[in-house]
């Protein structure tokens, strides 16, 4: 990790998303000590700006900080990543909806590009690559939709339900249905009709979390233990 010299954006700031990136993509694994000492040396910053981004991260449930005893990265909360999955699957539908009024031809062969790379980050076995393509294809319909702010919502409430993401994505065929639902959602669009656009992208989403949903009975010690 580094912290650019950058006078129009705060250290602070900084230190929070590369710390999040870490931690959603688990590279940070739940349940790691962070430790403040070793992120000061690492980033060459003082204690100020590394407190105030644990502080941030802790208000998104993604560290715990206990007093005295040190701070941890949090467990992934189920019912969090539940409730981001929620409003993910309402705001998309109304966001798929809206994109068929607004999409260009250009649009649909930028989603198809998108696709393609998806299928080609596959055929390389790129994996840890694959998510972040999959949130530029969500957030380009969300842009065509008219509503792009609809995305910037839907990426703080899905901060758990990422890290459940990053679970499932070795779960053999599952990124390979996501493509192929991708790309039904991009013929929904070409041919303008909401229902099929719709439809599309509810069983994307629904499937989707079915396989995440996998995660929290196999992979159980990565979770808080919440009733």
């Amino acid at each position: 990790m580094e912290v650019e010299k950058s006078r129009s954006i705060p250290k602070a700031e900084q230190i929070y998303w590369l710390l999040r990136e870490a931690i959603v993509h688990l590279e940070m694994q739940p349940g790691a000590v962070v430790s403040e000492k070793d992120l000061c040396a690492e980033l060459g910053v003082s204690r100020t700006p590394v407190r105030e981004a644990l502080q941030k991260l802790a208000d998104e449930g993604l560290v715990d900080i206990f007093p005295h005893s040190g701070t941890y990265v949090s467990r992934i909360s189920f019912k969090v990543a539940e409730e981001g999955f929620v409003i993910r699957r309402a705001l998309e539908i109304e966001s798929v909806r809206k994109a068929v009024v607004n999409v260009t031809d250009a649009d649909v062969e930028h989603l198809k590009n998108l696709v393609r790379e998806m299928q080609s980050i596959l055929d390389s076995h790129q994996l840890e690559k694959y998510l972040d393509c999959d949130d530029l294809f969500h957030g380009a319909i969300a842009g065509i939709s008219g509503y792009p702010r609809i995305w910037k919502f839907i990426t703080l409430a899905k901060v758990h339900l990422d890290r459940m993401r990053q679970l499932s994505a070795p779960v053999p065929g599952h990124l390979a249905m996501v493509t192929e639902q991708h790309d039904t959602i991009v013929r929904a669009l070409a041919n303008r009709n909401a229902d099929q656009a719709e439809l599309a992208m509810r069983i994307h989403l629904d499937t989707s979390f079915a396989v995440m949903a996998r995660m929290y009975e196999e992979q159980g010690a990565l979770f808080d233990g919440e009733e």
